[in-house]
């Protein structure tokens, strides 16, 4: 078992702080992890670097994050890439969503053939400066073409995965959403790895 496993399994409890301002992804996680890791929420306003990598992003994050807090964090980065925009917004989508909105974000494939697009999540588990890992969950789909569905938060109402039997994130219940979504596929590959 990796040292970062025996941290997180290290206690009866399985404790971690999870680093967001954003309630529905507070929801989604605990919902994910429920039963397997008591999952603490703090909300820290932190510097967020410029990358196009939600690696690079997450990884830096974590570690101001466990610099503050001093116990093991989990910090979560995600993107929206769109193939014709070569991957655009990507990690910047956050930004662009609070400037355009949702039907901003489709207006950019205005004039392109292919609304393809991949949603990508990134977790950082930091539980000390030299223990951090990261879990990946991604989702292919499309860009639909007008906003759908009432649920969700965010992009939700514009991503269409190719494993939703036609639904946006938005139209979706939140157990299905919780089955497929980037995030889950993350959180999946992080359970995993602690043997949870």
């Amino acid at each position: 078992m990796a040292e970062g496993s025996a941290l997180l399994r290290g206690s009866s409890n399985h404790k971690v702080t999870l680093v967001t301002g954003n309630d529905g992804k507070r929801r989604e996680v605990q919902a994910c992890l429920e039963g397997h890791v008591l999952v603490e929420n703090v909300n820290l306003d932190l510097p967020e670097m410029q990358s196009d990598s939600v690696f690079e992003i997450s990884r830096n994050k974590a570690l101001m994050a466990y610099d503050i807090t001093k116990s093991p964090v989990l910090v979560e980065d995600t993107a929206l890439c769109f193939d014709a925009l070569g991957g655009l917004p990507g990690p910047y989508v956050k930004w662009f969503f609070e400037r355009i909105g949702p039907t901003g974000l489709i207006k950019l494939l205005e004039g392109f053939d292919t609304r393809r697009a991949y949603a990508t999540c990134v977790f950082t588990y930091c539980a000390s400066p030299d223990v951090v890992l990261q879990f990946e969950g991604r989702c292919d789909g499309r860009i639909v073409e007008a906003p759908r569905g009432e649920g969700g938060f965010g992009w939700d109402s514009v991503f269409e995965p190719d494993e939703g039997c036609g639904q946006t994130f938005a139209e979706m219940q939140d157990e299905e959403k919780n089955r497929i979504s980037p995030r889950a596929k993350a959180l999946v590959a992080l359970k995993a790895h602690f043997c949870l």
